[in-house]
């Protein structure tokens, strides 16, 4: 039997709802295998970040090497990068490795609100990821440090994704569900301009929504559909997820990762 396969990149959320844990989840859920190499520790929950301790790049590395040395990858999703050092040593092993898809998620602050990253990694996600990077999904926060453009709505979005695109990204994502009444994505890349809209979901339950996304985009993409069609599948799981919840913690409670398999 034939499985497609991807590999996270990306932070450890000890609470289970985001990151690496929310990445091999929603790779289960999809029916694809999923391996994963660990950049940081992060000693959170669904209220806050106590703690962040990074792996050494060197060790990064060699987690990326041991992956690619035996297992034929389908797609890449690349999460937390929590240092420039970091950012450029995962971006040379995957020049070197040649994946066939990445998408890389800039996750930069946690859905609490804390820092996950050390400031002034925006340069260093455009120098290094921008070229390799087959789609960037930022949020808002995020595409306004990537872009230094204020967003206020689906036009100051296109702007963002327009100066993305002129400083080297292929394709860009960025999710505007903070916006209005609908959650509207907005896509701009090789294909010209698409906006993705789906119904809010009132929940308080949106911990690791970001990472679900990026990783449910990259096992669409593995399993045969293009971009666009692995992008609107993706939102749809993330919605349904999101319905589906339940109450984990005491802050914001992560998303039902296996609804279509649980009753």
């Amino acid at each position: 039997m034939s499985i497609k396969k991807c590999l996270t990149i990306a932070g450890s959320d000890c609470s289970g709802g985001a990151g690496i844990q929310a990445d091999l989840k929603t790779f289960s859920a999809h029916g694809v295998y999923g391996a994963s190499v660990i950049t940081s520790v992060v000693a959170e929950n669904t209220s806050r970040v106590i703690s962040v301790f990074n792996v050494p790049a060197s060790e990064i590395e060699k987690q990326i090497d041991a992956v690619f040395e035996d297992v034929e990858i389908d797609a890449v999703k690349l999460g937390m990068l929590p240092t420039a050092e970091i950012i450029k040593a995962v971006a040379d092993k995957l020049h070197q490795h040649k994946p066939r898809f990445i998408v890389c998620d800039p996750v930069m602050v946690a859905t609490s609100g804390d820092a996950l990253s050390e400031s002034g990694i925006d340069k260093a996600f455009i120098k290094y990821m921008f070229p390799i990077a087959d789609l960037i999904t930022p949020n808002i926060p995020e595409a306004e440090a990537l872009s230094g453009i204020e967003i206020r709505s689906i036009e100051d979005m296109r702007k963002a994704a327009e100066f993305l695109i002129e400083k080297g990204a292929k394709n860009v994502l960025i999710k505007g569900g903070h916006l209005t009444e609908s959650a509207e994505d907005l896509l701009l890349g090789e294909n010209g301009e698409r906006v993705f809209t789906s119904k809010r979901v009132d929940s308080e339950n949106t911990h690791g929504t970001g990472c679900t996304l990026s990783s449910a985009i990259a096992a669409n993409f593995a399993l045969g559909n293009d971009l666009e069609k692995s992008i609107e599948n993706a939102k749809n799981y993330v919605t349904e997820a999101i319905e589906s919840s339940y109450t984990v913690g005491k802050g914001h409670s992560p998303v039902h990762h296996f609804y279509k398999l649980w009753k």
